[in-house]
């Protein structure tokens, strides 16, 4: 590059950033107090307090709000500024007072390829007409009780299979993760589009395209997880400094194509059954592909919607539920008392009855409080996405939130909050018997999924796949470690991605079939 047009960046550059210091300092001082939190660095503010962060994001903003005496702590994430809420009661009046004021997304950098942020209810503002219009699409239709009453064979039939992937191993060493993130990614696959996506030793129902899917998402998570330096200094955003935006435009190209090509060959196949008049017209694979499509023939919805809304639902579902059951089992394998008292469960409420289901599942009150201690305790989203403060005059725990505030909510800390657990950190599911904690985040120091209008959609499906997996491994197996190892061995031990997810991930255990 010639002198003078180097001269020329610098000077742009410098003016950038006096600008946008003196816009960030107007928009964050407000009025009303400031909350407590760490010394900002110039122009870096925080970011070196987090320098631990990217596999520890929530141990380091809670250690950090414990150090300031902070449940509501301020942070300037270079040039953003933010509030980090760590506790029940300020979680409580968060939503309580101000859920519309706060219900807006900060927009990360590479949510706007292929312009996502403005096509994804995952990502769009609450107040706009697209996010209301697919909230009530999915509600109402997707993942309605009547909707989700239709897959319940599909469901049950799906779990029937990861069984019997275990079956076929039973007395050898198996990697749980590896069988429940299999078999659940094919649960939700099914429900959706009747495909599976990853071979876990049943009959192949799907066509080799769809066994791409499970690993173009992981690999656009992985991407969209990755700290980008255009989110923390925004006027760098056109620049695309690290690639971020061009990486994840390049892997949301190949998914989204892969689930239009789906739809495409569902497409397909019905006018070639019509043709031929092998389809009376009646509901040929009852799934949420069906559901979307008659919309989409009825106007109601775009073609770009149905593909978005397929994308939602299998990105934020799938690994998430999977990622339950496996904490889950580790912390069973990891008490045997409790994996007795609910195998006793089990065993009393079922009978001689081979299969669980989900009816069975939902009747069950061990079940569902070791589901909800794991859950409690390991969180698939210790920090639940971001929300971003639309309006002046919100004000938490006594502290100025500023109109343009990022606002986020430690769900990992809220939930160890000892102001609401007694031994928040320890695996007790007896704590939730008798107590009317559900998903959807009324009680605030229980958010698994948030709560408020971000709460998760899908949640509806949420509470009938993981108690019925969990239930069908438990029921089904008698669980033992390894030779060698003993339960106090199992760790549970946690690294920060897009998820929660087990530091050593390798959970292996040995099931052997119950006569």
């Amino acid at each position: 590059m010639a002198a003078p047009e180097l001269w020329w960046l610098w000077a742009a550059l410098a003016v950038s950033i006096v600008c946008y210091l003196t816009n960030q300092h107007r928009r964050g001082s407000g009025s009303g107090r400031r909350p407590p939190g760490p010394r900002p660095l110039p122009l870096i503010g925080n970011l070196l307090d987090l320098r631990h962060a990217p596999g520890n994001l929530h141990h380091t903003l809670a250690l950090l709000a414990r150090a300031h005496g902070a449940p509501v702590m301020r942070l300037d994430l270079g040039l953003v500024p933010a509030v980090v809420v760590s506790s029940r009661d300020a979680a409580r009046e968060a939503f309580a007072s101000h859920d519309r004021r706060i219900a807006a997304r900060p927009v990360r950098d590479s949510k706007r390829a292929l312009g996502l942020c403005d096509r994804s209810v995952l990502s769009l503002p609450s107040s706009d007409p697209l996010w209301r219009h697919l909230r009530g699409v999915m509600a109402a239709h997707v993942l309605s009780p009547r909707s989700l009453a239709a897959s319940r064979a599909a469901r049950e039939r799906k779990v029937g299979d990861l069984l019997g992937y275990v079956r076929g191993r039973a007395g050898t060493v198996v990697d749980v993760k590896e069988a429940v993130y299999g078999g659940v990614a094919n649960l939700v696959s099914t429900a959706m589009f009747s495909i599976d996506v990853v071979d876990v030793g049943a009959v192949a129902e799907s066509p080799p395209l769809a066994h791409g899917l499970q690993e173009l998402l992981e690999g656009l998570m992985e991407c969209m997880g990755k700290p980008n330096v255009s989110d923390f200094f925004p006027f760098l955003r056109a620049l695309d400094l690290q690639g971020c935006r061009r990486r994840v435009a390049r892997h949301l190209s190949k998914v989204l194509q892969v689930l239009g090509d789906i739809v495409d060959r569902r497409l397909v196949d019905e006018a070639s059954s019509s043709t031929s008049g092998s389809n009376k017209g009646g509901d040929k694979h009852g799934d949420f592909l069906d559901i979307l499509l008659e919309l989409e023939s009825t106007g109601k919805i775009t073609r770009d919607n149905l593909t978005l809304i397929l994308f939602d639902i299998f990105a934020a579902g799938s690994d998430t539920m999977a990622l339950t059951v496996v904490w889950a089992m580790a912390e069973l394998l990891r008490n045997p008392a409790v994996m007795a008292r609910l195998r006793a469960e089990l065993r009393d409420a079922l009978g001689g009855k081979a299969a669980v289901e989900e009816a069975d599942a939902a009747g069950l009150p061990y079940l569902q409080a070791v589901v909800r201690e794991a859950m409690r305790l390991h969180p698939a989203a210790p920090v639940l996405l971001p929300h971003k403060a639309v309006e002046d005059g919100v004000e938490i725990g006594g502290y100025a939130v500023a109109r343009g505030c990022t606002v986020i909510f430690n769900s990992w800390a809220i939930m160890r909050d000892p102001a609401a657990w007694e031994r928040p950190d320890e695996f007790v599911p007896e704590r939730f018997l008798g107590r009317e904690l559900d998903f959807r985040g009324k009680q605030l120091e229980f958010v698994p999924f948030g709560s408020g209008r971000r709460l998760c959609p899908g949640v509806p499906m949420v509470e009938r796949v993981v108690p019925l997996v969990l239930a069908s491994l438990v029921h089904a197996f008698e669980w033992q470690l390894p030779a060698g190892m003993s339960a106090n061995q199992v760790d549970v031990s946690d690294k920060f991605t897009n998820t929660s997810v087990l530091a050593f991930p390798l959970i292996k255990a040995v099931p052997l079939i119950v006569t």
